[in-house]
């Protein structure tokens, strides 16, 4: 009689996504999702259904690819999962409204450790667990690909207030703003200076040691922690218009500008040291609103500036020119990533 080899003992935590079947996968990661308060019915249907006591709900949409968004190098699974949560939460609070449910869909190769999809997992968990309470992943799909990719579509309740839009600036309203500016493009600058090894390609020691060194600088850039809050707020003090600084505050204030067909004029000594990284530096993630002239800022938000007539955005009264911020096809000085 000849016996059998042994199966070697099966080991989970080197799954790979080609190992299992995708249910198997889902019932991995489901457990570490986050429940949505607002869920009526969640994840393993064919849609999920959301209360939206208002009669309305803001939704927005989100792409993080490996190459062009971060890079594995530099980022754990956590912080993947955190940042996709994050930037779509703050676009939801930028309408003043309060996240409900984020649905998800990845796309990766099949040789990717489930690990991996479990710390993504585990970072929209606390994610929304710290920035928005309440928030949870109501759904969302998986598929195969060559290139790792995170989509996150984001739901919010409006609370049975008017949506803050870009278009309502004035002209004698002041600007505020919630949270950093710059802080994660200085990151992102370290990154690519000496996150990298002798070739310049990404190095995931380098960026480890860099993180341990510069921890606010390059924590900001990996993981924001956007004012999610700070949304509702504005909008229950009367916030005439706003958005998420995602591309770079010079930019995103000209589009304001431009909806609003006014002058936004930023003061210098209000953007700290570094006022060039804070005009031009995305991803922080921060809250660019207008209030009226009597308005009583929120708690979180400070004056940066004025509404004027005319168009464009403005620096003590001169023209803000150049690049003005993130182009996802140039970069922002003119290579990609």
């Amino acid at each position: 009689m000849i016996e059998s080899p042994e199966k070697p003992e099966r080991r989970p935590e080197f799954d790979t996504v080609g190992d299992l079947h995708e249910l198997a996968v889902l019932d991995r990661i489901f457990p570490l999702l986050p429940v949505a308060d607002s869920q009526l019915l969640g994840p393993g249907d064919d849609a999920a259904v959301l209360a939206a006591p208002d009669g309305r709900f803001v939704v927005t949409t989100d792409m993080m690819v490996h190459g062009p968004d971060f890079r594995l190098a530099w980022s754990q699974p956590h912080d993947l999962g955190w940042k996709a949560a994050a930037s779509n939460l703050a676009d939801v609070a930028a309408m003043g409204a309060r996240p409900t449910g984020l649905v998800v869909a990845i796309a990766a190769t099949p040789n990717t450790p489930v690990s991996v999809l479990e710390g993504i997992s585990a970072g929209l968990r606390d994610a929304c667990a710290l920035l928005a309470p309440g928030c949870g992943v109501v759904g969302g799909d998986m598929s195969v690909s060559d290139t790792l990719t995170l989509v996150v579509t984001a739901f919010g309740d409006l609370e049975g207030r008017s949506p803050v839009l870009r278009s309502g600036a004035r002209v004698g309203d002041v600007v505020a703003l919630a949270g950093n500016a710059g802080v994660a493009a200085a990151g992102l600058r370290l990154l690519f200076e000496e996150g990298v090894d002798v070739n310049g390609n990404p190095d995931a020691a380098a960026a480890a040691a860099l993180r341990a060194r510069e921890p606010r600088l390059v924590g900001m850039q990996l993981a924001p922690t956007p004012p999610i809050s700070s949304g509702v707020d504005a909008a229950v003090a009367g916030a005439t218009a706003m958005l998420d600084v995602s591309d770079g505050l010079a930019l995103d204030a000209a589009r304001i500008a431009r909806a609003s067909a006014v002058r936004i004029d930023l003061h210098r000594d209000a953007l700290g040291e570094d006022a060039e990284s804070a005009l031009r530096g995305g991803e922080d993630h921060a809250l660019l609103a207008t209030f009226g002239p009597d308005t009583e800022l929120p708690d979180g938000f400070r004056l940066i500036g004025r509404v004027l007539a005319g168009s464009g955005v403005s620096l003590d009264g001169q023209a803000v020119g150049g690049v003005l911020g993130w182009d996802p096809y140039v970069g922002w000085d003119g290579r990609t990533g």
